[in-house]
């Protein structure tokens, strides 16, 4: 709580929220991440609570965050000059360290930018198509499409990733949220197929998946009969005509569904057998997805949002005007110049 003097006699009061009052102290709480936790993006892999205060309290005093800006151009200048065995690790500790010293995530942080720069830098070289560090930073930049379903399609396609239950599990996931089922349970079943290690975690989602499914189709099968009784007051008596109509009446409806799957149909579960309908299937997978070798030419329509804690506005992805599959070069944002070292 804050006072003041007013014409050199009355002492008023000043009452402040908690986080006007907590911005213009300079003692840190150990609390700091409960009045802004709405604002800090969630991690996978969980937040360090201490780094976060500090984090939090940092973006408050001006000489603070240019020293986070600072840092942050050591850490990009650390990726140029490095001369090592495994030049996609330091990616990810700068990666790491922009999570953790901009919680709040946004166009500020560059993060996107960095995310865009990683996988555009690595994804011809097959020493990385396996690492699940960098499809960790390709799933990351993913949600920050609006349609993902792009990237994992071109991650399949390219085979990068694609030894990893992570990779079918986002996928299908991502499907799920579209309202695509079907689709998804063929992302589970390819990857269960391939054995995507662990194979554990994979069996479980698909598990937990399939659960999900059955109880929406038979919500959707008691909506639908409920829905299309005809309706009529206590104690009346159904004619024969009526009763006649009821079939004809119920058969239009489903002609109007349009669902992912075929009335009366189920998933088909993974069976591992080694042959059968779902090798077919996985086969028939493989040669859809051939590889193509620039994003941007397939993904001219896609948009990608880029939150901003200060603004929310939308960066919107530059179109490639020339379709040039055999472009060596991954084409995410093409023009883009920005310079994250200044």
């Amino acid at each position: 709580m804050e006072s003041s003097k007013l014409d050199g006699a009355e002492s008023v009061e000043l009452l402040l929220d908690p986080e006007t009052e907590f911005l213009a102290s300079k003692e840190e709480t150990g609390n700091e991440w409960e009045l802004f936790k709405e604002n800090v993006r969630p991690l996978k892999r969980g937040r360090d609570v201490r780094l976060l205060n500090h984090a939090l309290k940092s973006h408050s005093h001006s000489q603070t965050k240019n020293s986070l800006l600072q840092n942050r151009r050591r850490l990009i200048q650390a990726i140029d000059e490095y001369t090592g065995d495994d030049p996609l690790q330091p990616w990810i500790e700068c990666i790491k360290w922009v999570q953790e010293a901009f919680p709040s995530g946004g166009d500020y942080s560059g993060l996107v930018v960095i995310y865009e720069q990683c996988v555009r830098t690595f994804w011809h070289e097959d020493r990385y198509k396996d690492d699940l560090r960098y499809l960790k930073v390709w799933l990351e930049y993913a949600e920050n499409c609006v349609d993902a379903e792009v990237i994992y399609n071109f991650l399949e396609a390219n085979k990068i990733g694609v030894t990893h239950a992570s990779f079918y599990i986002s996928y299908a996931l991502h499907m799920e949220h579209k309202n695509k089922n079907k689709t998804a349970n063929e992302i589970f079943n390819r990857g269960l197929s391939l054995k995507a290690e662990p194979v554990d975690k994979l069996t479980a989602a698909y598990k937990k998946f399939f659960t999900r499914s059955m109880r929406q189709l038979k919500a959707a099968d008691e909506d639908a009969t409920e829905n299309h009784l005809p309706a009529r007051s206590f104690g009346t008596v159904l004619t024969r005509e009526t009763r006649n109509q009821m079939p004809e009446s119920s058969d239009l409806f489903r002609k109007k569904q349009k669902p992912d799957r075929a009335p009366g149909t189920t998933f088909s579960i993974f069976k591992d057998n080694g042959s059968g309908s779902l090798g077919s299937s996985v086969r028939n997978a493989k040669l859809r997805h051939k590889p193509w070798h620039s994003l941007g030419a397939r993904a001219k329509e896609t948009k990608r949002i880029m939150q901003s804690h200060q603004n929310g506005h939308q960066i919107r992805q530059h179109k490639q005007e020339n379709d040039d599959d055999k472009s060596s070069v991954l084409q995410l944002r093409p023009g883009d110049g920005r310079d994250l070292k200044k």
